[in-house]
């Protein structure tokens, strides 16, 4: 059986983030470091650790939880609401941010 066929949650979001530390400049084999590293994006499938969410929520529950961590800092952007915030792994509010 794939990891995504363990549970409903599975296949669920169950984290996202943007890494934004641009003095981590190559993976470490750490993930908790590592989903900090700058021009990154992180995700996981599966579970979402409670403990990472506001007081008295709950995330998606899974028997998994698969991280992955994707380069943006070439030939890509984030938007947020149809505005972008970031191209090419500069964010908006820095210096050489080409809107």
């Amino acid at each position: 059986m794939l990891p995504l066929e363990t549970d409903e949650g599975a296949r669920r979001l169950g984290e996202l983030s943007v890494g934004m530390n641009s003095g981590i400049d190559r993976v470490t084999d750490n993930v908790l470091f590592d989903v900090k590293m700058g021009d990154t994006v992180h995700l996981a499938l599966g579970r979402a650790y409670d403990s990472t969410l506001p007081d008295g929520e709950t995330g998606n529950e899974s028997a998994v939880h698969v991280d992955l961590i994707t380069d943006v800092s070439e030939a890509a952007r984030l938007e947020v609401d149809g505005e972008v915030v970031q191209r090419n792994g500069t964010f908006r509010f820095e210096e050489g941010f080409e809107g």
